[in-house]
């Protein structure tokens, strides 16, 4: 098992020892099981210990079936937990039903996946909207400026209003970014974002939420198989058999082995 200190990031002050008031992430003991059919469950996460800071901008690496994407789904809200608990935003979800579960997610976390799923019906800016608009049912001058603003910081502010098939690769996950960012979370879960991109692009896509960190002091928790890019983030978790591990301790076991 890790050291529990090891797995909390530096508050504010550059220090460790985190109140809980700068922490967008705490997870105690965290555990999920599934039923596969037999008459024993199977545990994926075994009590998993670890926080993330307001603003901090850290890496998630692990081999498949390390129980990555388990941890992913119960980060974004998508299931509960098993057993342990999970704050985000201070807001612990055991105390919520799944409407204010729901309201917690929209407003508190942003995703970008592999693949961008843009809607193909709709413009960039429509779909930079979409988050916006299924939240407060409308759209309004605000939203529209907003949307803007953000095409207009991943270079795509002239491609406003063409639709994903008339965009690169590279220019649809510039999209998916804004879209992520289009109601302001402190909070964006990244899953594999540079894993469908060429070196060149993944390097632009990276230095891209890097900006968005440092500007506007979002958290990045980056889901990722690219060891170049893990390198540059300020920590790297691993998970390992459904365990997570600062990767620099891992480091020093596998080279002691």
């Amino acid at each position: 098992m890790a050291d529990r200190d090891s797995l909390v990031g530096p508050d504010s002050s550059g220090h460790g020892g985190l109140e809980s008031r700068s922490l967008i992430l705490h997870l105690a003991g965290v555990r999920k099981s599934y039923n596969l059919g037999t008459p024993i469950e199977t545990e994926i996460l075994h009590g998993i210990d670890l926080t993330l800071a307001r603003g901090e901008f850290a890496a998630l690496i692990g081999p498949s079936g390390s129980g990555k994407s388990t941890l992913l789904h119960i980060l974004g809200l998508l299931e509960r937990p098993t057993g342990g608990s999970l704050e985000v935003a201070g807001q612990d979800i055991a105390t919520l039903d799944d409407a204010r579960l729901t309201e917690l997610r929209g407003r508190t976390l942003g995703f970008i996946f592999q693949f961008h799923h843009l809607l193909p019906g709709f413009s960039a800016i429509e779909n930079v909207m979409m988050p916006t608009l299924i939240d407060r049912g409308r759209v309004d001058a605000e939203m529209r400026a907003r949307a803007l603003w953000l095409l207009d910081r991943v270079g795509l502010k002239d491609a406003a209003d063409k639709r994903p098939s008339a965009l690169s690769g590279g220019m649809q996950q510039r999209v998916a970014i804004a879209r992520s960012l289009a109601m302001n979370p402190p909070l964006i879960l990244a899953d594999e974002p540079t894993g469908n991109l060429d070196t060149h692009t993944a390097d632009d896509i990276f230095a891209l939420m890097r900006d968005f960190n440092k500007d506007e002091g979002t958290a990045f928790l980056i889901v990722t198989h690219d060891p170049r890019l893990a390198g540059r983030c300020d920590r790297r978790i691993e998970m390992l058999d459904g365990y997570a591990h600062p990767a620099e301790q891992l480091f020093v076991l596998a080279t002691n082995n």
